[in-house]
């Protein structure tokens, strides 16, 4: 009788032990999941800054440019993509869409010297040059969240708790275009 108490003890308090390490590793998963929604609010906060900053940034290089509607329109496009995004890959879509409507019209920029000249411009160009900076610093502590995350739910014991509560892996992860890789080609001879 003794010895039963005892080994029904024994298991009683591995189970306990066990029991203790699944639910710290959930809570553990949700803080984790918790701060990858906090990186995207924060990445997503300055992703609207930009947005807000383009439509006068068009509009100055519209005053001095006005046949090139089509650059125009691709950078109205991507901010409505942007505007109806619903979820981190849909905004993170949106966003390399503005990106290259960016690159494009700050390439139409640079064809008209005296916009190059205006004040208004300039001090618009200077505002979207550090919201640049901010949304780079934010969608790499983003991108260390989900990663944090991702390899969290696939370490053993974790993986185990992960399955059993239904923690997902997250791959909305912000990536460079391919485009962007390569360098330019500076050519002075022309």
């Amino acid at each position: 009788m003794k010895i039963a108490l005892i080994i029904l003890g024994v298991l009683l308090l591995m189970g306990l032990l066990i029991g203790g390490q699944f639910v710290g590793v959930r809570n553990d998963l949700v803080t984790q999941k918790n701060s990858i929604d906090a990186a995207f609010a924060q990445v997503d906060v300055v992703l609207q800054r930009r947005s807000d900053l383009i439509p006068n940034l068009v509009n100055t290089v519209a005053g001095f440019a006005k046949q090139e509607k089509e650059v125009f329109a691709s950078v109205a496009n991507a901010r409505a993509a942007l505007a109806g995004a619903r979820n981190p890959q849909e905004k993170i879509a949106a966003n390399s869409q503005i990106d290259g409507a960016l690159s494009r019209l700050l390439v139409v920029a640079e064809n008209y010297p005296q916009l190059k000249s205006d004040q208004n411009f300039l001090r618009l160009q200077d505002e979207l040059a550090g919201t640049e900076n901010r949304i780079a610093v934010e969608r790499r502590k983003y991108n260390e969240a989900v990663q944090k995350y991702n390899t969290s739910i696939e370490l053993f014991p974790n993986n185990i708790a992960a399955s059993i509560f239904g923690f997902q892996r997250n791959d909305a992860y912000f990536k460079t275009d391919p485009a962007s890789r390569q360098a330019p080609k500076v050519d002075f001879n022309k």
